[in-house]
């Protein structure tokens, strides 16, 4: 099933309002304020020089050398990459995002969701999410590189690991079967500009970008882009930021009566009585969160960007 946070026109439909707080997600509530655009940025095509440019500031900002691409978010690699091989068997850990299963299912391959980390080896295509998404779960460098030797392909999404990068595979990266995403809108809080990048081996990337067309990120998410990772100030100052406000969230929770089940800087998961009734109980603020079709007691959190929004999770929380 292709569930998935943000639909927030769902919960304004079933419980009206239109001041809501979509905690559904994972992404940043405090974003990156967007640079002066250009009008070439809207009037132009991309050009190669601003594509280069963004991946140079990528390279220094991930520490990696290794051959990588600027996609439309880190879905458009997660729907590109079982195009790279013939369909196989393809093992994901899981419970996961579910669209990496539901793109290889696709595409014609097998697919397995397991539950521990020592069953992915043989696999043709393993999907590992580095910190994972619900749960927070992660592993180490060293395990994953390992694991690349025992699968034909390692898919690493790293989607939420900007704030941990000693998990991150990209300054070993570029080795062949092994391929790293990483999205750009959930840490800087610009889902909506649609950028992320795949790194890989030559061969993988070069087939990705022909895959991708001339044109796969568009001008203004270029300049939006390049800034941003520049940033390295910003990028210290929100870790720090979201590192302080997990806290304050799962005390919030354990005064509830929710118990931590995991999460990363971005997002938290809790384990409730029942979580349609702790879904119910947010929207009474107007707060739209997460639940799973496969728990009837996990629910999902972001974290709040204001203190006016903070305040409507606290006031919630306490009812």
């Amino acid at each position: 099933m292709r569930d998935h946070g943000g639909n927030i026109d769902g919960a304004i439909a079933r419980f009206g309002g239109a001041d809501w707080i979509d905690l559904s997600t994972g992404i940043n509530r405090v974003p990156y304020p967007i640079p002066l655009l250009q009008p070439e940025d809207w009037t132009m095509l991309p050009t190669q020089s601003a594509k280069q440019a963004l991946l140079d500031v990528v390279a220094q900002a991930y520490q990696c050398t290794a051959p990588m691409l600027a996609v439309a978010g880190a879905q458009a690699a997660i729907q590109m990459i079982p195009r790279l091989a013939k369909p196989g068997k393809a093992r994901v850990l899981g419970p996961t995002y579910n669209e990496h299963a539901a793109a290889l299912r696709a595409a014609g391959w097998r697919v397995d969701q397991v539950s521990q980390f020592g069953q992915l080896g043989g696999a043709d295509l393993a999907v590992v999410v580095n910190p994972n998404n619900p749960d927070g779960r992660s592993y180490a460098p060293a395990d994953l590189l390992a694991l690349a030797g025992q699968v034909g392909r390692l898919v690493v999404d790293e989607s939420f690991a900007d704030a941990q990068p000693e998990l991150s595979l990209l300054p070993q990266a570029g080795q062949a079967g092994l391929l790293v995403l990483r999205s750009f809108g959930k840490f800087y809080g610009l889902a909506g500009v649609r950028l992320g990048f795949v790194i890989g081996c030559a061969e993988d990337i070069a087939a990705l970008q022909e895959m991708s067309g001339p044109w796969p990120v568009n001008g203004a998410a270029l300049r939006i882009g390049a800034a941003a990772l520049a940033d390295q100030a910003w990028a210290e100052a929100t870790v720090q930021r979201l590192r302080s406000e997990t806290v304050q969230a799962d005390a919030l929770a354990l005064a509830a009566g929710w118990q931590l089940v995991g999460g990363c800087e971005l997002f938290r998961t809790y384990e409730t009585p029942d979580a349609e009734t702790a879904q119910i109980r947010l929207t009474k603020q107007q707060i739209w969160s997460r639940i799973f079709p496969y728990s009837n007691r996990w629910l999902r959190i972001g974290l709040p960007g204001t203190p006016a929004e903070w305040a409507r999770l606290t006031r919630a929380l306490e009812v």
